[in-house]
């Protein structure tokens, strides 16, 4: 697959192939929707909890006599049915962390960029620079590129520059290239990948 190459006014520089292993892979949806539910799964803390009627304080005593009072029979104050009283089925703490092979974590991120170059929504230019962080001027340059769509930016490495004229752009996001996930990958319109970020990315997922 040959695409253009773009400098950061939107001009096109030069042309080149992009490996087919990577770009063109075979689109397994079933792969990626995987990927994505054990990363979703992954960000969940499982820190939820409250207490059973075992967990809850008092409650040793019958509150009455079994029989004679004219009141439905309790053996304890804690029981789930009294206000203060232990819960009944209620959440307890747990993992909910699910298990991947390596192989299929790449082969859905080779189908998730497969999309997304099938789709041109994948823009690679020769380099992504600022001299200082201004959210103004990155504005203008994905205006340029990508216009009003939602994109991510791969990075090849920390750019502090580049990362804080991002930081506070609703609909842009950057990330290093090590760190690329289905995510990410399908949550943003269009994917902006320099050189140097396609650089790393062919060297963890070129078979």
């Amino acid at each position: 697959m040959k695409v253009n190459v773009l400098n950061m006014q939107g001009k096109t520089i030069d042309t080149m192939e992009l490996p087919a292993t990577i770009f063109e892979a075979p689109i397994k949806m079933d792969l990626m929707h995987q990927a994505l539910v054990r990363q979703l799964a992954n960000a969940r803390l499982g820190t939820h909890k409250t207490k059973s009627r075992a967990e809850v304080s008092g409650g040793g005593r019958k509150p009455w006599r079994q029989k004679g009072g004219g009141r439905a029979r309790h053996g304890s104050t804690r029981s789930p049915i009294w206000v203060g009283g232990g819960g009944a089925h209620t959440p307890v703490l747990r993992k909910y962390t699910r298990q991947m092979p390596r192989k299929m974590r790449r082969a859905a991120l080779r189908s998730a960029l497969s999309v997304k170059a099938a789709q041109e929504e994948l823009l690679i230019l020769d380099e992504l620079k600022m001299k200082q962080p201004k959210t103004k001027e990155m504005v203008a340059v994905l205006e340029r590129l990508v216009g009003k769509a939602s994109v991510l930016i791969l990075i090849s490495e920390a750019d502090e520059a580049v990362e804080k004229s991002v930081r506070n752009l609703p609909k842009a996001k950057t990330l290093r290239a090590n760190y690329l996930n289905v995510r990410d990958l399908l949550g943003y319109e269009r994917l902006i990948m320099p050189l140097g970020a396609l650089d790393i990315i062919k060297s963890y997922l070129g078979v």
